[in-house]
Parts: C-alpha cells; sequence; structure tokens
C-alpha cells in the first residue's frame, strides 16, 4: 500500500468515442481505449458520459487491462432519453474521489451495452 499521495505530473483529459454495441461484462467483445497509462503511470480522477442523440435502457461499462487480462471496474446504468428543446441528452459523471491509478503498460477501456453513440472524457494526467 503506498504511504504517499499520487499526484498528477501532466495533467491531461482524454476522450474516446462509443457506439458499437457490447454485452458482456467479462472483458470480451469490442472495448475502446480510453486512457492508456503513460510511462510512469497514470492518475484518472473522474469520467464523464454523454449521449449524442436518443438512448434506450442500457450502460457503460468500464474495465481495467493489465496488457493480458480485462476487469470489470465500474458499471453506469444509462436511462431511456429522447432528447429535445426541452429534453437533455443523457449525461453522467464518475468520480474517484482517491484516482484511480494505472500503471505502466495499464489502460481503462470503455464499452457501450446498446449501439448508441457516446463520447466519454476522462480527467487526471500522468504521473
Amino acid at each position: 500500500m503506498a504511504s504517499a499521495p499520487v499526484f498528477v505530473g501532466v495533467p491531461k483529459t482524454w476522450q474516446a468515442a462509443l457506439s458499437a454495441a457490447n454485452t458482456n461484462r467479462d472483458g470480451t467483445g469490442l472495448l475502446v481505449t480510453l486512457v492508456s497509462a503513460g510511462a510512469s503511470g497514470s492518475r484518472v480522477d473522474s469520467l464523464a458520459i454523454i449521449a449524442s442523440g436518443i438512448t434506450t435502457a442500457g450502460a457503460i461499462r468500464f474495465f481495467l487491462n493489465d496488457g493480458t487480462n480485462k476487469y470489470l471496474r465500474k458499471e453506469r446504468l444509462v436511462s431511456a432519453i429522447t432528447p429535445s428543446t426541452a429534453i437533455s441528452v443523457f449525461e453522467d459523471e464518475v468520480n474517484f474521489s482517491n484516482g484511480l491509478v494505472l500503471p505502466s503498460g495499464w489502460s481503462l477501456m470503455a464499452a457501450t451495452h446498446n449501439a448508441e453513440a457516446f463520447k466519454v472524457f476522462a480527467q487526471g494526467g500522468d504521473l
């Protein structure tokens, strides 16, 4: 266990577009890389998810990839929304209070349960 806090050396914002359906929770199927850890590792403080249009009930899933195996880390439910001038598109945010630290060689990947378009943004930085 670390005895000192981990601070970001180079702040970053990463982004990825999701649109291909993947109903798997075991790390198989199409996953999109959101963050690839830097040479000294990276820390993710928050994730923002925003739909590009109509959504149906489903989920956005985030996986840790150690280069060999993929592990489900977070799942966020998506609600059914038909946006209009009075109704906003689906949005959600995930905060990691102590930061999600990715060692060098690891990555954070994402997938959408239904074939619907989303943008995902990660805030944090390289160590």
